[in-house]
């Protein structure tokens, strides 16, 4: 008891007016548990369930908008629900259950994200589908660097093999750093904090009401959600039918693609996601489907012949996707050049300035932080073990992709998999200073050489796998370097951070590739006029041709617009950072703009309207909006996403929705 007191006495001196930690955390920081019990059946099971549920939602947004909102906040309230929910049946039953502790929070949370990172990133709405047929005929069959052959339809077989070889390799490229880049480097990656900082919340007795309210609200929207999307199915049954295509601002403005389609899900992406994005987004979406691509309409026989089709990359189409590479490619490059300047001026700093050489020792570290330091100490990863699991998956894939793609050489792969472990580190870096996971643009840079290397006959195929390697790799080991943070704010050891991570890695090479294949049977993929238009698949095939052919890729005058994007893209960038911030937080974000330049207005209005319910939300009540808002968005995007499953699973069955409901002009009538 002596000890205790004593320790206890530490704790409240060590308190501060900056410190949120309460004494609920500070106990519990003496009884973290053994690695060996974070990780529990009933985590797992539950990391199953919630990273299949996502991986559908998510696997919908990047074959409809390619556009993702950062959902680990959600994950880890949706685990809390979950266990809590399970708990509490239990108990009614009269079975004593494990208490449920912050560190089975985190674990959970990092298999989820784990299982559904694979939909986000794994190239199902870019580089992988890209290869398919379909995309193919998109781009032009009769484009010379678009050859005969340069394609691999989707399966179940080589997909799954592809993922789990890059996957896996990118889970040990960082490990060895991890007590530099968390303790030692002390970088905040905002993403891994919040997540932290939410499941602390949940975890003391302050919190345990709080997140009750959060359960309710999340549960009341997700069931709306659901419902509404149910109701939505039944006037859905033909082409163009449904409140999806209901004419909000008039049938002029629908044809131009300006209208609320009453999609619950990017309402709740546009709660998530700030003002600054989906403002970004509408202006990109006045800019052209407002103006450009009517006033380009009009240049039809001039600018392009007027005998091809609008889908066609030789007319309006090519200049839909090259103007949005442009804004992509001068954004990127932007933000490139920018995370290596932060990353080797914070990196110099440290190594020539003693006093930030020279990290705060334990006589000056609050207790807390001593002790978090000390369990992300505890449980070390071999450094053996990350060695030798990045050379044997390596092998691997020098053994394994050629087979798949013999396009791709094998010292294609031998090149990006020595230089992955450092471009790793400059993502991952970049990523704790800014929060910005630049892993797309490092797979951009690789698509292009190795496009360009390749040739006329196989720089595509070797292009857009070469990408999906490197941007799997820097991804991931980037994403684990946010777990590693969220696992040290929340005292859960390294071990099981890694296994649950490995874990929820495995679940979702095989998850993924499903979901993606039930979508294919179900829907109509890369129809530019259907709901699923798959826009970065296209994308990135024509950047590969881009690679393989240079300029000689674009239509007439395109060019010279590409020119003028990517120098408003970079020139954007440079203001809002070169601005007062005054003035600067208004500036928009050009990747967000070039979104609805290929897609269309729709889904940029739903993003609005979400943004503005938050907006007004704060205004009436600004405390109880920061409560309720990620509740909220998160259960109307559950509800609408998991009536996917069984809408998809009546599609199979050839059972369509008995009504359309339609609109047209009352002269028609």
């Amino acid at each position: 008891m002596g000890n205790s007191s004593t320790e206890l006495q530490e704790i409240e001196a060590a308190e501060t007016i900056d410190q949120v930690k309460t004494r609920d955390e500070a106990e519990d920081v003496k009884r973290v548990a053994p690695w060996t019990t974070q990780i529990t059946f009933r985590g797992v099971i539950a990391s199953i369930v919630i990273g299949i549920m996502y991986s559908v939602i998510v696997m919908k947004l990047n074959l409809t908008t390619g556009l993702v909102p950062n959902l680990n906040v959600s994950a880890a309230l949706i685990a809390f629900v979950f266990i809590k929910t399970w708990t509490t049946l239990l108990g009614k039953a009269g079975i004593v259950s494990t208490p449920f502790t912050r560190q089975e929070n985190t674990v959970i949370q990092t298999c989820a994200v784990a299982c559904y990172s694979i939909a986000v990133g794994g190239g199902f709405g870019s580089y992988l589908f890209a290869l398919s047929r379909k995309t193919y005929e998109q781009a032009g069959m009769d484009t010379e660097g678009n050859a005969p052959g340069s394609t691999k339809e989707p399966g179940i077989g080589w997909i799954i093999g592809f993922l789990s070889v890059s996957s896996f390799v990118g889970l040990l490229a960082l490990v060895p750093l991890r007590k530099i880049m968390i303790i030692d480097y002390k970088l905040t990656y905002p993403s891994g904090t919040a997540t932290a900082v939410l499941i602390n919340g949940f975890h003391t007795p302050k919190g345990d009401k709080t997140a009750k309210k959060q359960v309710v609200g999340f549960m009341k929207y997700f069931s709306f959600s659901f419902l509404w999307a149910l109701f939505q199915w039944f006037y859905s049954g033909g082409g163009n039918c449904g409140f999806s295509q209901f004419p909000t601002f008039g049938l002029k403005a629908w044809k131009d693609s300006f209208y609320f389609d009453f999609s619950l899900t990017y309402i709740g992406a546009g709660m998530i996601c700030s003002h600054l994005v989906n403002l970004s987004l509408l202006l990109g979406a006045v800019l052209s489907w407002g103006i450009m691509w009517p006033l380009m309409k009009g240049l039809k026989g001039e600018w392009y012949p007027g005998s091809l089709p609008d889908s066609s990359m030789k007319s309006l189409n090519g200049y839909k996707v090259f103007v949005s590479i442009a804004l992509i490619l001068g954004d990127g490059l932007y933000h490139f050049l920018k995370i290596l300047y932060f990353t080797g001026s914070s990196i110099y700093t440290k190594a020539t300035n003693k006093k930030l050489k020279t990290f705060p020792d334990d006589s000056v570290q609050s207790l807390d932080d001593h002790r978090r330091n000390e369990v992300f100490l505890r449980d070390g990863i071999p450094l053996w073990v990350a060695i030798t699991g990045y050379i044997f998956f390596s092998i691997v894939s020098v053994i394994v992709i050629p087979i798949m793609f013999p396009e791709v050489k094998w010292y294609y792969i031998v090149v990006s998999y020595t230089l992955a472990p450092s471009l790793s580190f400059c993502n991952a870096y970049g990523a704790g200073l800014t929060d910005m996971n630049m892993a797309y643009n490092y797979g951009k840079v690789a698509l292009f050489v190795l496009a360009a290397m390749a040739g006329k006959n196989e720089g595509v195929v070797a292009g857009l796998v070469g990408c999906g390697l490197i941007k799997s790799i820097v991804s991931i080991s980037s994403d684990l370097m946010h777990d590693f943070k969220t696992g040290h704010l929340t005292l859960t050891s390294p071990r099981s951070m890694l296994l649950s991570q490995a874990i929820g890695t495995g679940i979702g090479c095989i998850v993924s590739p499903l979901t993606f294949l039930m979508f294919d049977k179900a829907f109509d993929l890369a129809n530019p006029d259907g709901e699923y238009k798959v826009p970065y698949a296209i994308i990135y095939r024509n950047m590969a041709i881009l690679g393989v052919e240079g300029f000689s890729a674009l239509p007439q005058h395109c060019l010279l617009l590409c020119y003028g994007f990517f120098g408003l893209a970079m020139v954007a960038n440079l203001l809002r950072d070169l601005t007062p911030e005054k003035v600067g937080k208004w500036i928009p974000l050009p990747m967000a703009m070039a979104v609805p330049f290929l897609i269309g207005a729709y889904f940029a209005i739903d993003m609005c309207v979400g943004s503005l319910i938050v907006f007004v939300w704060h205004y009436l009540n600004h405390e109880k909006a920061g409560l309720m808002v990620p509740a909220v968005a998160s259960g109307l995007i559950c509800g609408e996403g998991l009536w996917i499953l069984p809408s998809s699973v009546l599609a199979l069955a050839k059972v369509h929705p008995p009504i359309c409901m339609s609109f047209f002009s009352s002269s028609k009538s």
